[in-house]
């Protein structure tokens, strides 16, 4: 079996997965799957009656080597309702394809899940945007040069989903009522391969493109939940200016860094998602 055939990362596969996910943490009937990006795993923290179960004891995942991505599946209640979280991806720099890369969707659409909540670390394009900044993504760019639904079709998908709103604007509009005093600012995400950040030229690409914010995700996941008729959102976390924008050189460790001071912030805009869901 191979990705590009879709049998391996399809609905058998997924089935078998929230087989597993459902027996070991006593899954109910969650509102919502979180996946939480680079350095806001801490959200798990506000979970009330929590069990986890790590990545590598759920078939079709393995654990992950990124820093700040704890590998870990996690349920249990936020903001008085249920949830599963996912505490790290599978990043398609680390040589995961674009189809073992939005797996974990499937298997959360698998559990029954049918809103996802998408946040992931992001590199600023638009001048306007500064570190720390919560920005809800209005669309996206999928500059990555993979697409998770090639191959044959994966029973339940469509063969071509439409794009056109693919960031649920329901979602959106719940999320930003959810912010209260927490200011928030919207943007389009163009997702690349990685791991290298971007260099000065590309940087100028991207935003001539119309990208606000670059990062290394995302944008599988949110293919692969059209396809499957899920209502999808994402939050970035601005990390860091993009390369050329500042005269501070990039570095994964100040990524992390951002993201733990601003996981409080990003904690309460969720917990207050979830409740209005």
């Amino acid at each position: 079996m191979t990705d590009s055939a879709g049998e391996r990362w399809g609905k058998e596969a997924a089935d078998a997965a929230a087989a597993v996910v459902r027996a070991r943490l006593e899954v109910q009937a969650p509102v919502a799957a979180i996946i939480l990006g680079s350095g806001l795993g801490d959200v798990a923290s506000r979970m009330v009656g929590a069990r986890s179960l790590a990545y590598s004891e759920v078939p079709g995942f393995s654990g992950t080597a990124v820093v700040g991505h704890a590998g870990t599946v996690i349920c249990g209640s936020l903001g008085g309702r249920e949830v599963v979280a996912l505490a790290g991806r599978f990043h398609m720099y680390e040589g995961y394809s674009a189809q073992a890369a939005a797996f974990p969707v499937r298997v959360m659409h698998a559990l029954g899940i049918r809103v996802l909540f998408a946040s992931n670390a992001a590199g600023a394009l638009n001048p306007e945007l500064v570190p720390g900044d919560l920005v809800v993504i209005d669309d996206q760019i999928n500059l990555t040069s993979q697409n998770p639904l090639t191959g044959r079709v994966t029973p339940g998908d469509l063969r071509f989903p439409d794009m056109s709103a693919a960031y649920s604007p329901r979602l959106k509009a719940l999320v930003m009522a959810a912010a209260g005093a927490v200011p928030l600012k919207t943007g389009v995400y163009v997702g690349s391969m990685g791991p290298t950040y971007e260099t000065p030229a590309e940087v100028r690409m991207l935003a001539g493109l119309g990208a606000d914010l670059t990062g290394m995700s995302t944008v599988a996941e949110a293919i692969v939940a059209a396809a499957l008729g899920m209502e999808f959102v994402g939050v970035s976390l601005v990390t860091n200016a993009a390369t050329g924008m500042s005269d501070t050189l990039l570095s994964h460790d100040d990524v992390v860094e951002v993201g733990q001071l601003a996981s409080a912030r990003f904690a309460d805009l969720l917990e207050e998602f979830v409740a209005r869901l």
